[in-house]
């Protein structure tokens, strides 16, 4: 599985940003997938996590609605709106997939196998 993480740049505090994760390789279809972050200094966080071809997301509070992920099946894509930036969500953030990840490890960076390049998101105060 191959992924490409795209979407992230420079914004206001306030500002939204639409991440893109695309897929290729193998078909993953309700393989867990996630969205994580790093911040500089900081250990890497889950953001979001789903199943792919799911409809149910869970979010970690802090970015709880105001983020949402969404797909399109057809481009084999999954997206993060993120809307209401905050200063304190500068950080890059990735995709992943992880065939062997269940609900008890959904936040462990550690559990997915297949991660994207990551995209640089950068909210100024």
């Amino acid at each position: 599985v191959q992924l490409q993480a795209s979407g992230g740049g420079l914004v206001q505090a306030g500002g939204s940003l639409r991440l893109s994760c695309a897929a290729s390789g193998r078909y993953i279809g309700n393989t867990r997938m996630a969205w994580f972050r790093q911040a500089p200094g900081k250990e890497r966080e889950l953001v979001a996590a789903r199943k792919w071809n799911g409809d149910t997301t869970y979010y970690t509070d802090v970015v709880k609605g105001r983020f949402t992920a969404s797909r399109d099946n057809g481009k084999n894509t999954v997206y993060l709106q993120m809307n209401s930036l905050r200063p304190e969500d500068t950080a890059v953030y990735y995709c992943a997939v992880g065939p062997s990840v269940i609900l008890s490890n959904i936040a462990t960076p550690t559990a997915y196998a297949y991660w994207g390049q990551g995209t640089q998101v950068t909210v100024s105060s």
